[in-house]
């Protein structure tokens, strides 16, 4: 075995230490917990899919999949994201289901990473889909469910930014045509402000053109942004975008949730794949989006099934990042003894496990010089020899 890899992990991919794997399996657990209180129903799809359904179809570039060969010749792919499988699976196994189908799941994603990238290859997600109801209801309950699944676990500083694709793309193309269309909603996607209002002014459109489409970027703050936005937009689609934003503002009200919300009508998380509205959830800890999602109307239909789907997805890994920083870890109990007091160590870790702790039964003889000075998370009950 070569010395250059006996340590060393494929770029991108990570070990997962005990308190890490411990702390992750909280957090899922208790979002799996909140998400089935809501009636969701958590499925299985297999890690390793096709490149010719689930890899082209999936929201991930193309040079961001891990592919591999079946013994038959066939590309395949680890799943980068879960809506597209289980948009298969709506459209196959379970195409008999009637509508609405409101599923959910726990599984790990794999995504190819450039050397500076920076970021895992593999990573867990914990999501929802509702698909087959095409209403404002069904965006505002999963604006409202991933609020509630926050707070089950405890993340309250957290900021949730809602947008409208279709927005977007009505007001670009009333504006510009559709390959300049296409420029301007890439810069967006990319998050890229500066490059946005290179675009627009180099292509020398009427002054107030131009302004219309620079104004895009203002319309960021609380719910009034959303009379703004209507005043720069005046196809039917565009309209209706707004109408189904407000549509969801006011849920977000009637809740009391609207202090989390914030609105961003230039926000594109993808080019093609989303086709309503949109979200995520940001942290001032952490750089990435710790989750989002939004309606998704198209890709059904591209596995032979047409209905309207909305839903969103969590990253447990960055939700653990946030939330070790704002809670204490969890308390463990070590009942330490001498051999000749074995019997009573085990009853009193009996007692203590039976109120709800995590209990380690350690014999003294077996530690090593500076493991209790290691282990500085733990509460100790030490029976000494008598």
């Amino acid at each position: 075995m070569s010395q250059l890899f006996l340590f060393e992990k494929p770029l991108g991919m990570r070990d997962r230490l005990p308190h890490q794997h411990h702390l992750q399996n909280k957090i899922s657990t208790q979002l799996l917990k909140t998400i089935g209180e809501w009636g969701y129903e958590k499925v299985q799809t297999p890690a390793l899919e096709y490149f010719e359904t689930v890899g082209k179809l999936s929201a991930i570039p193309d040079q961001q999949l891990f592919k591999c060969f079946d013994l038959s010749g066939n590309t395949l792919v680890l799943r980068p994201d879960m809506t597209a499988p289980i948009a298969r699976l709506v459209s196959s196994t379970m195409k008999k289901e009637s509508f609405p189908l409101r599923l959910s799941y726990h599984s790990n994603l794999y995504r190819a990473q450039q050397l500076e990238g920076g970021r895992p290859a593999e990573f867990e997600q914990v999501g929802v889909e509702l698909i087959g109801d095409a209403t404002t209801s069904g965006d505002s309950e999963i604006v409202v469910l991933f609020q509630e699944a926050m707070q089950t676990i405890g993340l309250e500083k957290y900021q949730l930014v809602l947008g409208h694709i279709g927005f977007i793309r009505a007001l670009l193309n009333e504006l510009v045509p559709g390959e300049q269309a296409e420029q301007l909603q890439r810069s967006l996607f990319e998050k890229n402000d500066v490059g946005y209002r290179e675009a627009v002014h180099t292509y020398e459109l009427p002054l107030d053109i131009e302004n219309r489409l620079i104004q895009l970027l203002e319309l960021r703050g609380d719910a009034h942004v959303l009379d703004e936005a209507e005043q720069l937009v005046t196809s039917d689609e565009g309209k209706k975008a707004i109408d189904e934003l407000r549509g969801i503002w006011d849920v977000l009200q009637e809740e009391g949730i609207e202090s989390f919300v914030q609105f961003d009508l230039s926000t594109v998380l993808h080019m093609s794949y989303y086709t309503g509205f949109v979200f995520e959830a940001f942290h001032e800890d952490v750089a990435q989006a710790l989750g989002g999602g939004g309606r998704y109307d198209e890709l059904l239909k591209k596995f032979g099934r047409t209905a309207p789907a909305t839903g969103f997805g969590l990253r447990v890994d960055l939700l653990s990042e946030v939330y070790s920083r704002e809670n204490e870890p969890d308390q463990k109990w070590c009942v330490l003894y001498h051999h000749s007091r074995r019997k009573e160590a085990y009853s009193k870790a009996a007692e203590l496990r039976q109120s709800g702790k995590a209990v380690i039964v350690q014999d003294q003889a077996g530690l090593s010089e500076n493991w209790m000075n290691e282990q500085v998370e733990l509460a100790y009950i030490h029976l000494e020899e008598e």
